[in-house]
């Protein structure tokens, strides 16, 4: 008799997700329930008799969510991405819950889109492509500046953030650094300053995180730390949403002491981000201001979406379902 396959409950999917999960080495050996909606306590229920639940970035896997899906059967939860914050780890452990992850898909992924971030608000990319559509050739309000010889801080520097102050260094501008544990031999070979949070804020032109979100780092923009910032600063955040306090965000563009702002993540994006919501009002405040200001660009946490990261995140979550179905050590529990 053929040994049944293990059940995965897979929440939060998109075209995508199937299609790469799918199609991931190992995945025939699996048995695959997809679901359109997130995992919460009321549709933990979904994961009934599988052996692992399958989430991303904006599932709740808080202890209500976790007992339901222990009562369910479920061993093991499988995230699809690099952070944990969504996850009550303490609440897993004594449920007996084994939590995985990815923690690394693509950092040349996440890195090329701050970039683009950044060049396209500098240089009003966004605003001109709309305005050429309705024919207005009209180069008004469209003046950018050059990142030649100016100063770029890199908050956080993982692979992710190495990766982009080395982008950074070849259009010759000052890198600056901030982390709590230093990698003064990639500095060094590379042109990069550490520097204290403080100095980083007061003298760059350009800021870029790449932070995970710990309670250290909660909030870690706010309005003391704006104030710190030279006048006309360029902000960008790829890494989490509550880096940022939306709030004094949309104060300091108000007053233009923020000269401009890239985001692929936000604070609240839960239900807003990965949906389409064209047809409805949206019930956000502060992300409905953040999208009036001229100089924001915002885009859907879409990041990490490339061929070589979807490839990547199936692949190593195949293979922790797997590994863990097998009662094997997983690829990699890092911090967990």
């Amino acid at each position: 008799m053929s040994e049944e396959k293990p059940t995965v409950a897979v929440f939060d999917t998109k075209p995508y997700d199937r299609e790469y999960l799918s199609i991931a080495a190992g995945a025939e050996s699996l048995r695959w329930k997809f679901h359109e909606f997130r995992l919460t306590e009321e549709t933990a229920i979904a994961a009934k008799g599988a052996h692992a639940a399958c989430v991303f970035v904006n599932d709740v896997a808080d202890r209500a969510a976790l007992e339901c899906l222990a009562s369910c059967g479920v061993q093991h939860l499988a995230l699809r991405c690099a952070g944990f914050n969504n996850v009550d780890l303490k609440a897993a452990k004594a449920l007996g819950i084994t939590v995985t992850r990815v923690p690394s898909y693509s950092p040349h992924a996440v890195a090329e889109h701050t970039i683009a971030l950044l060049l396209a608000l500098n240089r009003k990319i966004h605003r001109a492509s709309s305005r050429v559509r309705e024919f207005n050739f009209s180069l008004s309000g469209l003046v950018g500046f050059d990142l030649f010889e100016k100063t770029a801080g890199i908050v956080g520097t993982g692979k992710t953030g190495r990766l982009v102050a080395e982008i950074l260094r070849g259009f010759k501008m000052r890198v600056l650094a901030a982390d709590l544990y230093p990698d003064h031999a990639w500095a060094a070979a590379n042109g990069v300053e550490y520097v204290d949070r403080e100095t980083l804020a007061h003298e760059s032109d350009v800021i870029s995180l790449h932070a995970p979100l710990t309670p250290e780092t909660h909030y870690l923009i706010n309005r003391q730390t704006l104030a710190l910032m030279k006048r006309g600063v360029v902000i960008v955040n790829v890494s989490r949403g509550r880096l940022i306090q939306s709030k004094a965000l949309i104060e300091a563009l108000k007053t233009g002491h923020v000269g401009g702002v890239a985001l692929d993540v936000y604070e609240e994006e839960e239900g807003v981000f990965f949906e389409d919501l064209s047809g409805e009002v949206l019930q956000d405040d502060e992300l409905a201001r953040l999208l009036t200001f001229p100089n924001v660009l915002i885009t859907a946490h879409q990041a990490f979406l490339t061929r070589e990261a979807l490839e990547e995140i199936a692949r190593v979550t195949v293979e922790n379902i797997h590994l863990v179905s097998k009662d094997h050590p997983p690829l990699d529990t890092t911090a967990l």
